[in-house]
């Protein structure tokens, strides 16, 4: 993934250049709503005016109404003060309406384009990222730019605007009082401009803490069978514990820092109000303020010291604003998996040949997976890969759907290769039934129309009958309206694995994947699966990966797969009689399977005697099991 340097190691100069960089995001989010933006400083503005009257009405009201006996001034001042007031609140009303909501569904566009742009993402970068940290990007990382948009820019603005006229009329009324005034605020503001140095990157740490909690807490949700099935629930309290309490740790410091900050605050109106009474006194003593003038002084000095706050607080989340906008970046900035220049070729309908010329491949540059793999598939027949874990079988396959680019070597289909061909031309002609079947949380029906959303209702149940959906999904009481909750959780691995092969049905592909797609099958299902399996296969080019060997003997071609090499190939009657690793593989299996049904002393002289000729014959690695298991039973007790 994409990334620049950590916040808290980068140099100011790269901070800088990094703001800058986001610039061009910022004015992509402004620019369609420039309008109400102009429109709402436009109403700040007269807002901001309308608050002056009050406080240059009070010179007037004391030095006018209340000294000089001017009675007939008093009902003007209190129709403007009100007339003003009440602009004051509508225009502060409109803003909010107008701008909060814009700002709203401009969070909303964002999250849209950022889940968009994730979902076109290859599945390397998946790979890389935790689905809880991709949910708190596309979540909360774009919350902060609202107020690029809503009421805190234009607050902003409207800060600067109040603080300057203030400033001016403070000067006006008193040069001296303002400078002292002045003085004190400067040296307040070089206080706060350090404390942010120091808050900033405390700031900046807490999103990538709340990503890592999410992450975590996503995955132990999502797993809770295995939390529950190896009793690690206080495990996992402990885990999520310590992630929130980090949190914690985040925000206390920042509440300390901003504590730190009001207290200084405190300490600056006392500081100032103290000097502007001495210095006031002293003036209205010599006559040379009025107690009018005094009073509206203290007002306009209040407009200046609250603007000073605003814009510091505004600044500040304007600040998170363009930090959230970096880390969208960095997401956005990550290639499309359909980008590359040289997808250029739009497929038609595929006949299916595919065809693998020496194809190396590696995840990442350390170590190769694959290497030399070459081997063809033509139209209609089935291709089985077996091989021991890890040997490199599902890595062929995920290159087969395309999932990943060879590092060298191509993958032709139809004679195309299929790094040049547009994956949405070619992943429709795709379907595709994985070992870890995974089903949305919505009804049965909608779970096999993922396929074809389009598709009749005839053909839906058609689908169901020939994967032998119905089976269970009659006896239900919603029948195929049946919730299946999140991630299949209410059926069981069996009925998951039926609605797959369903949707696959369904998707009437060129091109089928079964990765294990009978593995949580009980022998009788399976049997009756294999029949709906044979129906979809029919016509379409297959691959098949299976580890019970016994259900791809019929297969037209089977590729021995060992550390990323085809060991071996042919259909299964040539393997066997070659007696060579396929025949191992498939012997040893059939006599694993033969001895897990087998009593204490049928066919062996007893327990211990069975399990000497298993360890005899796994080799080196066989006869380390006992020990392996007296250390972990020692462990244990």
């Amino acid at each position: 993934m994409a990334s620049e340097p950590k916040p808290e190691t980068r140099t100011k100069a790269e901070k800088i250049k990094s703001h800058w960089k986001a610039l061009p995001e910022v004015w992509a989010l402004i620019k369609p709503r420039r309008s109400l933006l102009a429109f709402g400083l436009v109403l700040m503005a007269i807002n901001r005016f309308s608050g002056l009257v009050l406080p240059l009405s009070t010179k007037y009201f004391i030095d006018n109404v209340v000294v000089k006996k001017q009675i007939h001034l008093l009902t003007p001042i209190v129709l403007g003060v009100l007339l003003a007031t009440l602009i004051q609140g509508l225009t502060s009303f409109t803003l909010t309406q107008l701008l909060s909501k814009s700002a709203q569904r401009m969070i909303t566009d964002l999250r849209k384009k950022v889940q968009a742009h994730i979902g076109l993402l290859p599945v390397s970068f998946y790979d890389a990222n935790k689905t809880g940290v991709l949910v708190s990007r596309i979540m909360s990382d774009v919350e902060g730019v609202r107020n690029l948009i809503g009421t805190g820019l234009v607050e902003f603005a409207g800060g600067l605007m109040t603080a300057v006229i203030a400033l001016g009329y403070l000067m006006y009324t008193s040069l001296s009082m303002t400078a002292v005034a002045f003085a004190i605020l400067v040296a307040f503001a070089i206080l706060i401009s350090k404390a942010f140095k120091t808050i900033r990157p405390i700031f900046r740490a807490r999103p990538k803490i709340t990503a890592e909690v999410t992450g975590r807490l996503t995955e132990s949700l999502g797993g809770v069978r295995v939390v529950k099935g190896y009793h690690a629930e206080e495990r996992e309290e402990g885990v999520f514990a310590g992630g929130v309490q980090r949190l914690l740790d985040n925000v206390l410091k920042t509440l300390t820092a901003t504590s730190l900050m009001s207290l200084s605050a405190a300490g600056l109106m006392g500081l100032v109000s103290a000097s502007i009474m001495e210095f006031g006194a002293h003036k209205m003593l010599a006559a040379s303020m009025t107690l009018g003038q005094f009073i509206s002084f203290i007002f306009f000095l209040g407009l200046l010291i609250a603007p000073v706050f605003q814009i510091v607080a505004i600044g500040t989340q304007i600040t998170e604003a363009i930090t959230g906008l970096e880390r969208t970046r960095e997401i956005l900035n990550e290639s499309k998996e359909d980008a590359d220049p040289q997808r250029t070729v739009t497929l038609g309908r595929i006949d299916g040949r595919i065809v693998m010329e020496g194809v190396n491949f590696a995840y990442d540059t350390r170590k190769e997976v694959l290497h030399d793999v070459s081997f063809g598939a033509e139209p209609g027949a089935v291709t089985a890969l077996v091989g021991p874990s890890g040997a490199g079988k599902s890595t062929i396959i995920g290159l087969v759907a395309a999932f990943y680019v060879p590092s060298s070597g191509r993958v032709l289909v139809d004679g195309v290769d299929l790094a040049t061909a547009r994956l949405n031309s070619y992943r429709t002609q795709l379907g595709v039934v994985l070992q870890e079947t995974f089903l949305f949380d919505g009804t049965i029906r909608e779970n096999v129309a993922f396929a074809r959303p389009e598709a009749t209702q005839d053909e839906i149940l058609a689908a169901c009958h020939i994967a032998r959906v119905d089976e269970f999904a009659e006896s239900f009481e919603n029948k195929y309206d049946t919730i299946v909750g999140e991630r299949g959780v209410k059926l069981s691995g069996g009925q998951k694995q039926r609605v797959s092969i369903a949707r696959a049905i369904l998707a009437d592909p060129r091109i089928l994947i079964l990765d294990e797609a009978t593995s949580s099958l009980d022998s009788e299902s399976e049997a009756l699966i294999q029949e709906g399996l044979r129906y979809l296969m029919r016509g379409r080019t297959t691959f098949v990966i299976a580890h019970r060997l016994s259900t791809i003997r019929r297969a037209d071609q089977i590729l021995v797969v060992e550390e990323g090499r085809i060991i071996e190939r042919g259909n299964h009657a040539s393997l066997y009689a070659a007696a060579g690793r396929y025949y191992d593989l498939y012997t040893k299996q059939h006599e694993v399977e033969s001895n897990l049904f087998l009593a204490p002393g049928e066919g062996s002289t007893g327990t211990e005697d069975a399990d000497a000729t298993r360890t005899s014959s796994m080799g080196g690695a066989g006869a380390a099991l006992p020990d392996a298991i007296r250390l972990i039973r020692g462990q244990n007790n």
